[in-house]
C-alpha cells in the first residue's frame, strides 16, 4: 500500500505521551515544590504564632518552680477568679445550648416571616466588637443607664456583678451552638420528623427521639467552642465587671491585673491554667473525633 492510500491521521506524527510525573502534576494542579513551600509556610505560621507563644506561657509559668506556681493559683484572688470563670461558663453555656437548639430547629425546619432577620441576629456577635457589646449593657443597666435607676430601686445590680458578666458572656458566645447546628439540620431535612408526626408521635417525642440524636455531634462541637470562648472572653467582660478583685475578676482579667502590676510570674501561672483548660477542651474534641470518628462522619453525611 502506498503512502497516498494511507489515512492522513496515520501519516501525522503521534504526540508524545506525558510522563507520569507530568500527569500527576497536571492532575494535582501544583508542582511538588510548590506544595512543599505552602506546607512549610503553614507550619512556620503555626510554630511562630500558635505553638511558640503557648510554649512561652508554660515556660514562664514554671520558671520559678512548682511552689511559686501553686502559690500563684491558690492565692485568694486567683481562686475567686477561677471560681467566677467556671460559674459564668456554667451558666452561659447551658443557656446558649437551649436557645441555640431552639433557634436552629426553627430556622432549619420551618419557614416563617423574619427568618432572615433571625439569622442576622444570630450572627450579630460576630460583627460587633465585644467591647461595644459590653458598653451597650452599661448604657442599659448601669447606674446612669436607661434602666439603671429602676433596677437600683428594686435592689437589683447587673453591672459590676455576676448578672452583667453572664449577660456579656452569653452575647459573645451565642452564635457558636446555633451556627454549628443550622447547616447540619438543613442537610438532614425534615422527612424523619414528618414521618414520626404522621405515625402519631408528639412534637417533644420527635425532638428527643429523632432530632436531637441526629445532631448530637454537631451540638457537642458547638458546646466545646462555646465553652472555650466563655472561659477566655476578655473584652465584653472587662467593660461590665469593673475589675473588682475577688468579686468580678475572671481569669483573663486577673491575668491582666497581675501583669500590669509587674507580677509576671503570677500572671503567667494563672495564664497557664487558663491555657490548660483550653487544651483540655481541644483534647476532648480530638478524643471524640478519634473514638467516634466514623459516627461523626456518618452523621455529617446523612
Amino acid at each position: 500500500m502506498s503512502d497516498a492510500t494511507l489515512p492522513r491521521a496515520a501519516l501525522a506524527p503521534s504526540s508524545p505521551r506525558p510522563a507520569p510525573a507530568q500527569a500527576r502534576q497536571r492532575i494535582g494542579g501544583e508542582s511538588p515544590w510548590v506544595q512543599a513551600l505552602l506546607i512549610a509556610i503553614a507550619l512556620a505560621f503555626l510554630l511562630l504564632f500558635l505553638l511558640l507563644p503557648l510554649l512561652t506561657v508554660f515556660v514562664e509559668a514554671g520558671a520559678r518552680g512548682w511552689t511559686a506556681w501553686r502559690e500563684a493559683i491558690t492565692e485568694p484572688d486567683a481562686l475567686a477568679a477561677i471560681r467566677l470563670t467556671l460559674l459564668v461558663a456554667a451558666i452561659a453555656v447551658p443557656f446558649n445550648v437551649v436557645v441555640g437548639l431552639a433557634a436552629a430547629w426553627a430556622i432549619a425546619k420551618f419557614e416563617f416571616r423574619g427568618k432572615s432577620l433571625l439569622i442576622s441576629l444570630i450572627d450579630l456577635p460576630f460583627s460587633v466588637s465585644p467591647v461595644i457589646s459590653g458598653l451597650v449593657y452599661v448604657l442599659l443597666f448601669g447606674a446612669q443607664g436607661y434602666l439603671g435607676p429602676f433596677l437600683k430601686e428594686q435592689g437589683i445590680q447587673i453591672i459590676f456583678a455576676l448578672p452583667g458578666l453572664v449577660l456579656a458572656t452569653v452575647f459573645v458566645t451565642f452564635p457558636f451552638v446555633a451556627r454549628e447546628l443550622i447547616p447540619h439540620m438543613q442537610t438532614l431535612g425534615s422527612s424523619d420528623e414528618e414521618a414520626a408526626l404522621t405515625l402519631g408521635a408528639s412534637p417533644w417525642r420527635v425532638f428527643f427521639a429523632i432530632t436531637l440524636p441526629n445532631v448530637k455531634w454537631s451540638l457537642l462541637y458547638g458546646v466545646l467552642l462555646c465553652n472555650a470562648r466563655a472561659m477566655g472572653e476578655f473584652g465584653a467582660v472587662a467593660v461590665v465587671s469593673g475589675k473588682i478583685r475577688g468579686l468580678t475578676n475572671t481569669m483573663p482579667l486577673h491575668v491582666e491585673i497581675l501583669y500590669n502590676e509587674y507580677m509576671g510570674a503570677a500572671a503567667f501561672s494563672v495564664a497557664s491554667l487558663l491555657a490548660g483548660l483550653a487544651l483540655v477542651t481541644l483534647a476532648l474534641k480530638t478524643f471524640l473525633e478519634w473514638r467516634y470518628g466514623d459516627a461523626i462522619a456518618a452523621a455529617r453525611r446523612h
